[in-house]
């Protein structure tokens, strides 16, 4: 009977009829809850301390920021490029309202909360409009600009995990129609995209910008 009741909780129906894998264990709704919590803080506190810094920067032009520790390693040089109004305002400020959204979410799923389907699709695209931007962000600091920002850098390590914590949530829910094959893979290998993308990042700088490592 206990076993009949594991697998009874360990599928889920998905939206084609068919079943699918349990979004169970590191994704579980208040898994992923405090997955968002986590991640939210860390790129908020991140987010308030590069609106500190841009605030400095716009009373004094001279103002040297905390993080300025040379010429590749400075949120001056990043926050004085056009890339940092990409939307023509301080990218500063999709952070500093966005993730308080993203504590927000996370602490009503750890509560509890069963949101449908379409809520769980909305969550899907802002954290991919998310990790698109950050992308295209690290993109332009590595091989544009020629700086690293930091704080920026934080925001980037928090939308990573966050990026993929939701998606593997949806793919095993079924939010994200996928075969069963791509399910399993996702069950078991989810931390490996974690890891290589962290590891993208990192050779990125090691081999453009190895002189940010000569702090």
């Amino acid at each position: 009977m206990l076993d009949m009741a594991v697998e009874k909780t360990a599928t889920v129906e998905a939206p084609d009829g068919g079943r699918t894998l349990q979004a169970r264990g590191p994704f579980s709704r208040p898994a992923v809850g405090l997955w968002l919590v986590i991640t939210g803080l860390v790129g908020a506190v991140a987010s308030f301390l590069l609106l500190y810094e841009r605030i400095q920067l716009w009373q004094d032009a001279e103002h040297s920021t905390a993080c300025d520790i040379n010429p590749w390693v400075s949120c001056g040089e990043v926050m004085n490029s056009w890339q940092a109004a990409t939307f023509g305002f301080p990218n500063i400020f999709i952070g500093v309202v966005g993730f308080p959204v993203v504590i927000a979410i996370g602490i009503t799923l750890w509560a509890g909360l069963r949101p449908p389907h379409w809520y769980w699709s909305g969550l899907q695209a802002g954290v991919l409009f998310a990790f698109g931007f950050c992308v295209w962000l690290w993109s332009q600091a590595v091989y544009a600009i020629g700086a690293l920002c930091p704080y920026c850098m934080i925001v980037w390590a928090a939308v990573i995990p966050l990026t993929v914590a939701v998606t593997a949530r949806n793919i095993l829910a079924g939010v994200i129609p996928a075969s069963e094959a791509l399910r399993r893979l996702t069950a078991d290998w989810w931390w490996v995209v974690m890891v290589l993308l962290y590891l993208l990042v990192a050779v990125s700088i090691v081999l453009e910008l190895p002189q940010a490592l000569s702090l």
